[in-house]
């Protein structure tokens, strides 16, 4: 069964699943080599606007539930199957210059903060974290997706910003991450669907599969994602 999977996959990827999807694509072409698989990550918001304009899609992987619902409701996906999940943390440049210690600290008028902008899965969600704490933020620079907010960190432009556990993680040597307390701690539900305009849909059907199977599901704990 496996020989005969063939052709092409597209895949849109929220950026925050950029390590474990790159894993996942290397082990699912290892499986299906007669499959090429291109992943386009980007904002979870971005992705879904690209696809409601027609971009060559098969699959999309997005960071939230509310970004994939309306392409579900304009049938353009199938129905989501969530595979993942993730928190907030606290990202700063390594070492911890200003000291943070946690959300409080971020509303200091001398600590420079990135935040993603606030229609992306990251922003909303720093935005009901910091809610939730009861503090106020002023960010220097909204980023159109949360790898710009790491971006930000780990070159030193500002003194801390509100990632993914999973973006943290990855950027281990560059930054340090501090911890959000699960009370005030928010988490994101990762679905993916097929795009109904598919034209290889068994290939989508077998990368479905594989990121929700054992061996998909141990790469993505490894990359710091919690089990849906």
């Amino acid at each position: 069964m496996t020989e005969s999977l063939s052709g092409d996959l597209t895949v849109f990827a929220a950026s925050s699943l950029t390590e474990g999807f790159g894993e996942i694509k290397a082990a699912f072409t290892v499986l299906h080599p007669g499959v090429t698989v291109t992943v386009n990550f980007g904002a979870s918001s971005a992705l879904v606007q690209q696809i409601k304009s027609g971009a060559p899609a098969d699959l999309v992987a997005t960071a939230d539930v509310k970004s994939v619902a309306t392409l579900v409701e304009a049938k353009l996906v199938d129905a989501p199957t969530t595979f993942v999940k993730n928190k907030l943390e606290i990202i700063v440049p390594t070492g911890n210059p200003a000291k943070i210690t946690g959300l409080v600290d971020l509303a200091k008028p001398s600590v420079k903060v990135a935040l993603c902008a606030e229609q992306v899965p990251c922003g909303k969600f720093a935005k009901q974290v910091l809610t939730a704490a009861g503090v106020a933020v002023t960010p220097v620079t909204l980023e159109e997706n949360v790898k710009g907010v790491v971006t930000k960190v780990t070159t030193g432009e500002v003194d801390a910003g509100i990632v993914y556990v999973t973006d943290a993680k990855a950027a281990a040597g560059k930054a340090d991450g501090i911890e959000i307390p699960d009370a005030q701690n928010a988490t994101a539900e990762y679905p993916i669907s097929t795009v109904t305009a598919t034209k290889n849909s068994s290939a989508a059907d077998a990368f479905v599969a594989f990121v929700t199977s054992k061996a998909g599901q141990a790469i993505l704990t490894r990359f710091g994602f919690a089990a849906p």
